[in-house]
């Protein structure tokens, strides 16, 4: 059953999300997004809930991202995919509980950009080889969409957003951590147990008080959250049309920056 690809329990004042498609690298289907966006619904709307934590099953990987053969040659599913890839990352974004990641492998594409749309972040203290993020869109030929574009550039600037997505570099912890992104580095053997009390703390804060700040933080940048995921659709959308001449292209970025 799909729906057995995004498990939900609730442990007191925490809901946690596992994504639970190992064998196929934790890779997003059109239903996964449905099922994981429902359950942030569901997770929202819980007077019980305060935090959600947004975890993974096995150790190599945290997602790989979208999953490429169920959208490869389809423009429907294409479609589908950035809408749903969209609405997930607003969601985690703009609801009003507070979102954590626990991340004990390799996260690529929409993996990555779930990290970076959460409010924090918990990682295993593991190698390069083991653990990294990663944005391969422009190598592989994919439109930087769902937030690819955004989302990078909230959370280490302009520069750096440049850097990731330019050169499909991969950042490891010891990088990220240069980058002050982790929130909380745990052994893998500890991560579980240390993660989940880490995040009951955050759970025991008062309610206005965890609620209303984020909320705040995120009301002065709501109109430029949604342009800039309406820009990454807009462009996206001409980088899938027809090929365009330089001139076309030049008269078109003219007008976008218009």
């Amino acid at each position: 059953m799909t729906n057995d690809l995004i498990l939900y329990e609730t442990k007191g004042k925490v809901a946690i999300l596992t994504i639970n498609r190992a064998e196929k690298a934790h890779a997003f289907t059109v239903a996964m997004l449905k099922s994981l966006y429902e359950k942030l619904e569901n997770a929202d709307k819980d007077k019980n809930i305060k935090c959600i934590l947004i975890k993974s099953t096995g150790t190599r990987f945290f997602s790989a991202g979208y999953d490429l053969k169920e959208i490869q040659g389809s423009p429907e599913s294409i479609s589908l995919i950035t809408k749903w890839g969209r609405k997930v990352n607003y969601k985690i974004l703009t609801m009003k509980k507070i979102v954590i990641t626990q991340v004990q492998g390799k996260a690529v594409g929409f993996g990555t950009l779930m990290i970076l749309a959460s409010d924090l972040r918990v990682f295993a203290d593991r190698g390069e080889e083991d653990l990294y993020i990663h944005l391969p869109e422009l190598a592989i030929s994919a439109f930087p969409q769902t937030g690819a574009t955004l989302l990078p550039l909230l959370a280490f600037g302009l520069s750096y957003a440049k850097h990731l997505l330019f050169t499909a570099d991969k950042a490891d912890l010891k990088e990220l951590e240069r980058l002050n992104f982790p929130d909380r580095i745990f052994s893998l053997e500890e991560l579980e147990e240390k993660t989940l009390s880490f995040v009951n703390e955050i759970a025991e804060y008062q309610t206005e008080f965890l609620f209303l700040p984020k909320a705040m933080l995120h009301i002065m940048n709501k109109s430029y959250i949604k342009a800039c995921l309406d820009l990454e659709d807009e462009c996206g959308a001409i980088a899938y049309s027809k090929s365009k001449s330089m001139e076309e292209l030049d008269d078109y970025i003219k007008n976008l920056y218009d």
